[in-house]
């Protein structure tokens, strides 16, 4: 357990570190669509590197998706959201520091990638739009995960469809909440941001969790399982 918790850790890290990343250093370069690819980009860099190890979750949403779903003890639950969350403070402290190394070393807020809604944040929805949307894409793309690592799939493309189906959800979400679709990928910039950004925090984990949980009780179901 303790190799998949390290995995675990480290792959939410890389997710964390470059596509939140991604928004906070080049995100007036790259704009959202650059953004969307590097989240895709390195969820399939850790899929592909960890997933022989712990599955790469690497979201506490996903793993409890596979508890409802049948696949996963809610211990280990506990323990990969601990690791996820370990994960993406790290990533998101090495990302304060690479930040504060630019000009007068002052790191302003809203530049570590955090999520949000209402005025001042992207296209301004209401929390109401921004829990729809994190509800609905997190039950997505749970949804793809269960069925691409389950009965019936293409052994080697999971990474791949995972990978794109994240893509996908940051091209229509950005404007929206700036997409979580993961509570430890929302804690890690919330953590050094602290302000408005704790304060929104509370959706993007108790959304997801929930939009998680419905795709693995679906799953469970046998409605979006193939057969064994």
């Amino acid at each position: 357990m303790s190799k998949k918790l390290i995995a675990e850790a480290l792959g939410t890290f890389i997710l964390v570190f470059f596509g939140c990343g991604a928004a906070a250093i080049a995100g007036s370069i790259i704009g959202f669509t650059g953004i969307a690819i590097a989240f895709g980009v390195s969820i399939v860099a850790a899929a592909y590197g960890f997933g022989a190890i712990s599955g790469a979750h690497l979201n506490p949403a996903v793993s409890l998706g596979f508890v409802t779903a049948g696949r996963m003890s809610f211990g280990d639950f506990i323990g990969y959201s601990i690791a996820q969350i370990i994960g993406a403070i790290i990533a998101a402290g090495c990302l304060y520091l690479i930040l504060s190394g630019q000009g007068n070393g002052e790191v302003p807020i809203g530049s570590l990638g955090e999520n949000g809604w209402g005025p001042g944040y992207f296209g301004e929805y209401t929390l109401g739009a921004a829990l729809v949307f994190e509800v609905v894409a997190t039950f997505v793309f749970v949804s793809v995960i269960l069925g691409a690592t389950g009965p019936g799939s293409s052994a080697g493309f999971a990474g791949l469809a995972i990978g794109l189906t994240l893509t996908g959800i940051h091209l229509v979400g950005i404007n929206v909440t700036g997409v979580s679709v993961n509570p430890a990928r929302s804690i890690g910039p919330a953590v050094f941001v602290g302000g408005q950004a704790l304060a929104n925090l509370w959706v993007f984990i108790v959304a997801p969790l929930v939009g998680g949980a419905i795709a693995g009780a679906v799953y469970a179901a046998g409605l979006t399982r193939a057969e064994d």
